[in-house]
């Protein structure tokens, strides 16, 4: 692969990064004509998204095999030219929040990454969320299309989390050595827009924000009426569960599916607020 840029969305879960990808599929005419390929997944139906970076699960170790094909991946959809890279599951993925584990596979799916991209890191973004809000919507999304134990079962799991936020931040500018690295929390994104400004500087202002909303939240009912059919031993197609969902849409009720208590809530708040500060002081991290 040629000396060329790298500039990584790492996401994160939760904050904004289908709508971030869409911005990109919206802008995809812009950005190429302005020498920039692009590399994203289609999962929440984003039209041309492309994407399919396998990186490590957490038994896997640094596996060769994986550097070389995420460097062909990587190769296939740069070209020669450098790449805006927008994937959410660079860290990991969020089943193992409810294993008390913060993105356990981190360190070794940066180091494929880092080891798959022979040119410069030229910028990391990675957009933070208060954890509360993302250990909830992370179990919410999972239970659209997955059997999942019920909330009040995982509240202890929850709550003796290993680690958090500057952790991950700290194995991404170590491992990756970014030339730089912007951790943004999500009270603070903005704009789809704007955020891609930020992490490629000199990009026209004038591009188009995304007009519709991405990989909305399903309500209370449908997530209900959802684990009823998978408890009962049903497998659901994507448009299956997709329909359910939309049936379910305007039953915006609060029936209770998952939430944590106040004092829990408390404790997350402070705990983020302490982390936010680290990340504020980390040497080489652009913070807000």
């Amino acid at each position: 692969m040629t000396e060329v840029p790298l500039y990584v969305h790492a996401g994160a879960h939760r904050t904004g990064t289908s709508s971030f990808q869409m911005c990109l599929h919206d802008n995809r005419a812009v950005l190429d004509q302005a020498d920039y390929a692009l590399a994203y997944p289609g999962r929440d139906d984003i039209p041309s998204g492309r994407l399919a970076l396998r990186l490590p699960r957490p038994k896997d170790g640094v596996p060769q095999q994986a550097i070389v094909k995420a460097r062909k991946t990587l190769a296939m959809h740069s070209g020669g030219r450098p790449l805006i890279l927008s994937e959410e599951n660079i860290p990991g993925r969020m089943m193992h929040f409810m294993q008390s584990r913060f993105y356990p596979a981190a360190e070794a799916r940066l180091q494929v990454l880092r080891a798959a991209w022979d040119g410069p890191i030229a910028h990391v973004l990675l957009v933070v969320r208060p954890y509360d809000a993302l250990f909830v919507s992370g179990y919410r999304k999972r239970a659209e299309d997955n059997r999942v134990p019920d909330f009040d079962s995982l509240r202890p799991k929850y709550m003796s989390m290993n680690r958090g936020w500057p952790a991950v931040a700290q194995s991404m500018r170590d491992i990756l050595k970014p030339e730089r690295i912007t951790v943004i929390p999500y009270a603070q994104r903005g704009t789809s827009a704007a955020l891609l400004t930020r992490l490629v500087p000199g990009l026209a202002d004038d591009l188009v924000e995304p007009g519709q909303m991405m990989n909305l939240s399903a309500t209370d009912a449908a997530l209900i009426a959802l684990q009823r059919r998978y408890r009962a031993g049903e497998t659901l197609s994507r448009a299956a569960w997709q329909d359910i969902v939309a049936r379910h849409a305007d039953d915006t009720g609060n029936l209770g599916f998952a939430a944590f208590s106040e004092a829990e809530t408390q404790v997350w708040a402070a705990r983020y607020a302490r982390d936010l500060d680290r990340l504020a002081t980390m040497d080489g991290i652009t913070f807000g």
